[in-house]
């Protein structure tokens, strides 16, 4: 016989009962299992990834922990209570715990949320206001930052305290939906429709940014081998060549470009400097003024005729001049350059090699800019394909009309975004996924001695 609850008045006796749910809780039970191990299994591998591989520590995989820690809340001790109440169809832990849930789900709800929205704006910025970046993501500004998050989330959620109350079409515990309004209606549309707006908003100016990025730089490169042709003198010309970065190569003194990696982690510059470098990264090669780089290997193997000497830095002190021994014949190389001459000659290859402004620095570091933000915007995907269906349905569903299942099956699609992440981190994300083999290899490493003895 169904049971007729009115939704917008709770249910006191903590059932969720139904005859069209009978059938239907086996599978949301067996969904919340998978959930409630993928989820917590997946978090805690990225967190301790993070923490053990110093490739991962880098300021951008802080927002990755932060949801990941966000993630883990639900999985952990949210998700089990859920599959509970959906095996006995009745809420079995009373109304102070009853309370409780439903402050810890919209918690970490909500700190998801504000952590998408961060990691959007810290790639735009990465692209488009390296300043900017560097002040907000710098060590001090994201742990401000992070403790803001928890904190707004809490503060936001935690004045709803009395009226959490359980509801039975979606057999949980969550807010009463006429009794805190107008103020839970403000935070729905802030949290789940302007912050995922702004979320997307951050994507799709960063999308134009890239491409209009490769466009420059599919024009600047042909138009840098004419010009470099053009602009350099002869001695220049048969030791300039491209460098994977972005600059160019001319002896063993190389222009000085910066790389940046994708997750917004200076790397090492041509002249010797040394950053920490970003995950996913190779390792670039440490080149020092004075010394001949992989390029400049190259001309070790050519005759002595066709070797032709490098032009000076501008800012370079020129050697002193010896004077060769009365015994020793003229040497016969060309005359020595004028100090105005060699700087007018390294000022033109400098012109020709300096990229136009927003251009990638190369195309490995575009490349791997482009993967990381697909990741990032795979998750907001994700994030969004678990809410949306909810929320519409709650929005469009306002007398009660849609059958229980409905309600049940669109609430149960929510859980998938607490352990999708670490899947997609796995996938899309060469770093983790060679974090993730390392942690997997150390665990069955005791089990895998065990089974020898």
């Amino acid at each position: 016989m169904p049971l007729d609850v009115d939704f917008d008045s709770g249910n006191e006796s903590f059932s969720c009962y139904h005859p069209m749910v009978v059938e239907y809780r086996y599978f949301a039970v067996l969904w919340g299992c998978i959930v409630t191990v993928t989820g917590t299994v997946g978090n805690l591998m990225t967190i301790l990834a993070f923490a053990l591989d110093p490739h991962l520590r880098t300021r951008f995989n802080v927002l990755i922990v932060n949801l990941a820690l966000a993630d883990l809340l639900y999985c952990t001790i949210l998700q089990p209570i859920s599959v509970d109440s959906y095996l006995h169809l009745r809420w079995r832990g009373g109304q102070l715990w009853c309370q409780a849930f439903g402050l810890l789900l919209f918690l970490s709800n909500s700190v998801s949320i504000i952590t998408l929205c961060l990691i959007a704006a810290s790639r735009y910025l990465l692209v488009e206001k390296r300043a900017t970046f560097e002040r907000l993501f710098s060590n001090r500004g994201l742990s401000l930052l992070l403790t803001s998050a928890w904190a707004l989330g809490l503060a936001s959620f935690a004045p709803l305290w009395p009226v959490y109350v359980f509801v039975p079409q979606v057999c949980t515990c969550s807010f009463h939906r006429t009794r805190g309004r107008p103020y839970t209606t403000v935070l729905l549309f802030l949290y789940f429709f302007a912050g995922l707006c702004c979320v997307g908003v951050f994507y799709l100016l960063i999308y134009k940014r890239v491409q209009v990025a490769a466009r420059a730089l599919v024009r600047y490169r042909p138009s840098r081998r004419s010009s470099r042709k053009k602009a350099a003198p002869p001695s220049a010309q048969g030791t300039t060549e491209d460098d994977s970065s972005g600059g160019v190569r001319s002896g063993a003194a190389n222009t000085c470009t910066s790389e940046v990696s994708s997750n917004g982690e200076p790397l090492q510059n041509n002249a010797g400097v040394t950053w920490e470098k970003g995950p996913g990264e190779p390792q670039p090669s440490h080149s020092v003024p004075g010394t001949h780089t992989a390029g400049a290997s190259e001309e070790d193997h050519l005759p002595s005729a066709l070797k032709v000497v490098p032009i000076p830095s501008p800012t370079a002190t020129p050697p002193p001049a010896t004077t060769p021994p009365a015994t020793t014949p003229p040497a016969t190389t060309p005359p020595a350059m004028t100090p105005p001459a060699m700087t007018a000659a390294a000022a033109a290859v400098a012109a020709v090699a300096a990229p136009p402004p927003h251009a990638p620095q190369g195309p490995g570091d575009d490349r791997e800019f482009k993967r990381v933000t697909r990741m990032c915007f795979a998750v907001f995907m994700c994030f969004v394909f678990a809410f949306v269906p909810f929320l519409l349905l709650n929005i469009a569903d306002k007398g009660n009309r849609a059958p229980q299942i409905l309600h049940m099956f669109c609430a149960n699609l929510t859980w998938l975004n607490s352990c999708i992440n670490p899947v997609l981190y796995a996938v899309m994300n060469r770093q983790f996924r060679r974090a993730y083999g390392l942690l997997l290899t150390r665990a069955v490493a005791p089990l895998a001695s065990l089974r020898r003895r």
